[in-house]
C-alpha cells in the first residue's frame, strides 16, 4: 500500500492501509473511487 499512497497520495492509503478506517471512508467520499479499490469493497460501502 505504500507504492499506492505514493501514486495515490489523496487516498492516504500509507495511513490506514487500505483497510475500512474513518479516514478511508472520508477520501472516497471526498475523491470517489480510485483504479485499484477492490469492486467488492466497494459494494459494501457504496451499494455498488
Amino acid at each position: 500500500m505504500l507504492e499506492m499512497a505514493e501514486k495515490y497520495p489523496e487516498y492516504q492509503f500509507q495511513k490506514h492501509k487500505g483497510y475500512g478506517t474513518k479516514l478511508h471512508y472520508e477520501m472516497i467520499e471526498k475523491y470517489g473511487v480510485s483504479p485499484i479499490h477492490r469492486k467488492t469493497f466497494l459494494k459494501k460501502i457504496l451499494g455498488v
